[in-house]
């Protein structure tokens, strides 16, 4: 198509918007907000979203979250359309991706999606858009079946793991991942008689309901967790009044695991406002633990603890199913941060496990690096702490512990039930003297 760019038109002042406009301009501003800053999307949406309704910051995200789960096809479609290549940083550019989100993935009407978007570009080549919108109606444009993912992650994970892998990864990215439900006590089986059950204390929902308006949640029974992460907690096993550190544990979903399964919780957190969503679920629940505010690096425990759950930060690569974003910010330098993070809070949280106590480790990565290489590196270091493997017998049906005796979730694992998000649980034991 060339492109013959009119002069630009602005909005005159006190032009109203049409219909609709203030969810699309948040989504515009968060999906800035990711590309440009390198900000995770539920961050930027405190400042993308003010003032916006319910119903309306749920669409923002929406949009946001289908751009970035589609942009590499959309993209392609956009470059396929226009003689010139439009560079990656205007306007104009963004605008045409999160309109053909709404257009293919969302399936928003046409005559919103233009009235909509046009708007947006402000002084840019409005012509131009509206022409592309135009043809990809006309054309009825499709998305592939599964998303593309960007470059340098196929790349990497390519290398890591395999070239399956990466397609498993493209399929189980192409739509937002089922609700798991995870439960203090084993539900009755006449109790969600439309749930899928994986494993014990835990029930798979189809996704597209209000989490607040579904049973029990305000008796708190249960609270969402993707099985994966129910796993490093399951490892644990029952606590019978031992103590345990839960670090870096909001928003609560293990420390809650915990709790139930007769620990005494000491939930520690750097960030006061994660943990107001854990002192929350706690109080909805009725769960109890331990609440400190504390950064790991220079905060320590009154005493030595018989465990510790580690879920360390990390890169989150592997929760891009319901995150669709972070694989448009996490690059190779950004691992290796994470990675050097890691190791220092491995390090200190081995201080704090009495003789012969259990420390699991865990990352919702899909990295080597925050994962198995972590773990080698650390056992390189301290001879003395040895794996306690992880028996089959521990894990939901198909899911095992590798030939390491550590647990490695991977895309296309459970994929006919909705599959997994991807972590890595190692657990290690504390010499004894």
């Amino acid at each position: 198509m060339a492109d013959r760019r009119p002069p630009r038109r602005r909005r005159s002042p006190g032009e109203a918007d049409p219909p609709g406009m203030a969810p699309r301009r948040a989504a515009l501003r968060l999906v800035d907000a990711i590309l440009r800053r390198g900000d995770p999307l539920d961050v930027a949406m405190h400042a993308a979203a003010q003032g916006l309704t319910g119903a309306d910051r749920a669409f923002a995200v929406a949009i946001a979250s289908e751009t970035m789960r589609w942009m590499v096809d959309i993209d392609a479609l956009i470059d396929g359309a226009t003689a010139q290549i439009l560079p990656g940083d205007v306007k104009s550019r963004a605008v045409l991706r999160i309109a053909l989100a709404q257009l293919l993935a969302l399936k928003s009407p046409g005559h919103a999606v233009v009235s909509t978007a046009l708007p947006l570009v402000d002084g840019g080549p409005r012509r131009l858009v509206h022409a592309i919108l135009s043809r990809a109606q006309q054309e009825e444009w499709q998305l592939p079946d599964r998303a593309t993912l960007p470059l340098p992650t196929a790349e990497r994970w390519s290398e890591q793991w395999s070239m399956n892998t990466v397609e498993a990864a493209e399929s189980s990215w192409s739509s937002p991942p089922p609700i798991d439900l995870s439960f203090a006590a084993e539900p009755g089986a006449e109790e969600w008689p439309d749930a899928l059950s994986l494993a014990p204390r835990h029930r798979r929902l189809p996704r597209g309901q209000a989490v607040e308006a579904m049973p029990g949640f305000n008796e708190g029974g249960w609270w969402v967790q993707d099985l994966a992460a129910s796993l490093p907690a399951r490892l644990l096993g029952a606590g019978e009044g031992r103590t345990v550190l839960d670090l870096c544990a909001a928003p609560g979903g293990k420390t809650m695991q915990l709790a139930a399964g007769g620990w005494d919780v000491i939930a520690v957190d750097a960030s006061a406002k994660r943990l107001e969503r854990l002192r929350a679920n706690m109080e909805r629940t009725g769960l109890s633990a331990e609440i400190v505010q504390g950064d790991i690096r220079s905060w320590e425990p009154g005493a030595p603890v018989d465990a510790i759950l580690l879920d360390a930060p990390c890169s989150a690569t592997g929760i891009f199913r319901r995150h669709p974003d972070v694989l448009h910010r996490i690059e190779a330098r950004q691992i290796a941060d994470m990675a050097a993070l890691q190791a220092d809070l491995l390090a200190r949280a081995a201080r704090w496990v009495k003789p012969g106590g259990t420390l699991v480790y865990a990352t919702c990565s899909l990295e080597r690096a925050e994962g198995e290489n972590q773990i080698a590196a650390f056992l390189d270091r301290n001879k003395d702490w040895t794996v306690d493997p992880v028996r089959a017998d521990e894990l939901p049906d198909a899911i095992g512990p590798d030939d390491g005796g550590f647990v490695r979730t991977l895309p296309g694992l459970l994929a006919d039930a909705g599959g997994l998000d991807g972590f890595f649980v190692a657990r290690l034991r504390a010499p004894t003297n």
